[in-house]
């Protein structure tokens, strides 16, 4: 018997299962680019009814959307609101996650667990409570309102990726700042911030990411001058009244372009295998 052979005893049977979870694979992308495909080459036909390819093209559908759904107000407040969401976020997650990773207090489990339910409980769970509550204070509707809303799951989210960074970051260089002089505020913002840099853009972004794409809790307190891209989305389709499905998917398209770029920048900047917490290692006493 060959060494190969004694080394994988089943090599039909691990060809046949990596064959069909790269079937699948590839059956999933197939199905979700030819999805696309539809939705991109309607946005631009201007007749599309039991053909394979449209009579003819224009790019006339964009110009339609970008009017009759108010896009340049609608992108404004999604601009404004996706990054008063990261700026809070991180100013004040950024504090807290360090006081999680450094300091040891009763009740620090618990509030942690407490940190991590807005990320394991489905939005809506908690958004109709939540909404009920911006009403009554008459926040739903506004910017602010809406920026809260949004902050909600976006806070813990800091918190997560930003305490493995400072878990990492070597507690005898804070004493060293300390040593000379540093107070709190400027050991913070000189020593540990630069050091933090990477954990700080990488949580920024991923929260850009996730704020753009956040339908629940802005789709509950929104009101009809703050919806973001993603809510008038919602709106364009369901909404009472005959819209041509050609606008509609050009307004789906303007919105998966805007989200695929951020993604592609926080892909560009962010490396995945960052945002996994590593278990620290004490050395043993001699």
């Amino acid at each position: 018997m060959s060494a190969a052979a004694q080394h994988d005893p089943h090599p039909l049977r691990d060809r046949a299962w990596r064959a069909l979870v790269w079937g699948l694979i590839a059956f999933f992308l197939v199905n979700v680019g030819l999805l696309i495909l539809a939705v991109a080459t309607n946005s631009v036909a201007t007749r599309w009814l039991g053909t394979w390819l449209p009579e003819a093209y224009t790019t006339a559908w964009y110009v339609s959307a970008w009017k009759e759904f108010q896009l340049s107000h609608v992108l404004v407040v999604t601009v404004v609101v996706v990054f008063s969401v990261v700026f809070l976020s991180l100013l004040i997650g950024v504090p807290a996650a360090y006081t999680l990773a450094r300091k040891d207090f009763r009740g620090k489990k618990l509030l942690t667990l407490l940190f991590l339910l807005p990320l394991m409980v489905p939005p809506i769970t908690y958004g109709i409570p939540l909404a009920t509550v911006m009403y009554q204070l008459h926040l739903a509707g506004t910017l602010p309102g809406v920026i809260i809303a949004n902050m909600i799951p976006a806070l813990p989210f800091v918190i997560l990726v930003m305490t493995p960074f400072v878990e990492q970051v070597d507690t005898n260089i804070e004493s060293a700042a300390r040593v000379f002089g540093a107070n709190t505020r400027q050991m913070f913002l000189y020593t540990l911030v630069p050091l933090l840099a990477p954990g700080v853009l990488a949580a920024g972004l991923l929260v850009l990411v996730r704020t753009v794409a956040m339908f629940e809790l802005t789709f509950l307190v929104a009101g009809p001058d703050t919806q973001t891209l993603v809510v008038a989305l919602y709106y364009a389709v369901f909404a009472a009244g005959v819209r041509a499905g050609q606008s509609v998917d050009a307004m789906a398209m303007i919105y998966m372009a805007i989200t695929v770029l951020w993604l592609l920048i926080a892909l560009r900047f962010v490396n995945p295998t960052q945002l996994v917490s590593r278990v620290k290692e004490h050395p043993a006493k001699g």
